[in-house]
């Protein structure tokens, strides 16, 4: 059977990888839910396989799953969901008086610095007339978002039930691609999806948890502390720790102006908001982040930035959801193909050996059996002799 050459098939699974994005982009949202659903069995695969190393069926692991998942869901929707909305919508609300102090005491304290007709001082005039006005509709249009995107249906409906099926089979659909997979690369495509599982699930589970004991951290101290907003702040500034640095700094930026206003006058209270982040940030860069995370997942926050940026742009809410998995195997791809860069004549200067001549076949044969077959053919008579 003839080669297909390596170019041919290059051409091919492009062609299949372009028609991927494009189904993608044309399907949109209505996808999402099946997105969500392969993703939640994708993360829980893990605890299906410890608990059946356990004594339990793959059955009833996923049931159990499932029914831990299901509580956990609805505690949230009912306990923490309501809370965030409402402090989010109060502090969009008081953004406005917020920004008013911070510029009267900028003029008082500063008057040559902030004239009346300053650009400091426009801008923040014009940034808080502009939420004052505006407050509503922000509120409005991210819950209106949210409801359009995830669907009461396809969040309560879609994704339980096809993460549940999906984790059911998880296995035997790993198995069966496994067998679909190009014989002749196989086990390059084995290697780079272990690489991309690695990667994926390293960032994922290891940011997960690292998100959980950060937001636990800032949520609760804030509000023992006393800080308007505090739960609403601490979880902000988690979420967005996924992104080194930025947690802490919009998170912090936003708990400190909130403290100056509301606890002017009391450096007390200012300093333990302050203190609260700084150990936060000590304790996540020196053993959340290195023991949890690791340093080996090979996604670069800038890398991550970059893939949300253009997956987010090009299909929308899809993209953003796709856009951490999409990283990870982009990430894997490029570090691949630049090793072979690397042991690649381009790279080296040198040209690619010759190809081996065509060998020589010998026969090998008794001592003395060339020579007997010359006289035999020398005293043979020949077919003219015996004409």
């Amino acid at each position: 059977m003839m080669r297909i050459p390596v170019q041919r098939q290059l051409i091919w699974w492009g062609i299949a990888g372009i028609l991927l994005l494009v189904t993608m982009w044309l399907l949109g949202s209505a996808i999402l839910p099946f997105i969500l659903g392969a993703g939640v069995a994708y993360l829980l695969d893990p605890v299906a396989d410890r608990l059946e190393r356990m004594g339990l069926s793959r059955t009833m692991s996923v049931v159990v799953i499932t029914a831990a998942a299901v509580l956990v869901f609805a505690l949230a929707l009912l306990l923490v969901v309501p809370l965030l909305v409402r402090q989010a919508s109060q502090l969009i609300a008081t953004a406005p008086e917020m920004l008013d102090g911070l510029r009267s005491f900028l003029a008082s304290q500063f008057p040559n610095l902030m004239p009346e007709d300053s650009t400091i001082n426009v801008a923040i005039t014009r940034v808080s007339s502009a939420i004052g006005e505006r407050a509503g509709e922000v509120i409005s249009t991210v819950m209106g978002s949210v409801a359009g995107v995830f669907g009461v249906i396809a969040l309560f409906v879609i994704v339980p039930v096809v993460a549940f099926y999906l984790l059911l089979d998880w296995d035997r659909m790993v198995a069966h691609i496994d067998t679909l997979l190009p014989r002749e690369h196989a086990p390059t495509l084995r290697r780079l999806a272990h690489e991309v599982d690695e990667a994926l699930s390293g960032f994922l589970r290891g940011q997960g948890l690292v998100i959980l004991i950060l937001g636990t951290w800032y949520s609760f101290m804030l509000m023992l502390v006393g800080l308007p907003f505090g739960f609403f702040i601490g979880i902000m500034a988690a979420v967005l720790s996924f992104i080194p640095y930025v947690g802490v700094l919009v998170g912090g930026a936003t708990a400190i102006g909130v403290a100056l206003f509301s606890f002017w006058g009391d450096p007390l209270w200012i300093g333990a908001v302050v203190a609260i982040f700084a150990i936060g940030q000590v304790v996540e860069g020196n053993y959340l982040q290195p023991k949890i995370v690791g340093e080996s997942i090979g996604l670069h926050p800038v890398w991550l930035l970059l893939a949300l940026s253009v997956f987010g742009t090009l299909f929308g809410f899809v993209g953003l959801v796709i856009a951490v998995p999409l990283a990870a195997a982009l990430g894997v791809l490029v570090r691949f193909l630049t090793q072979r860069y690397r042991e690649s004549s381009l790279y080296t200067g040198q040209g690619a050996p010759a190809e081996p001549a065509e060998p020589m076949r010998v026969e090998l044969v008794p001592r003395g059996t060339v020579e007997a077959s010359r006289q035999d053919a020398a005293t043979s008579p020949s077919s003219a002799d015996i004409a």
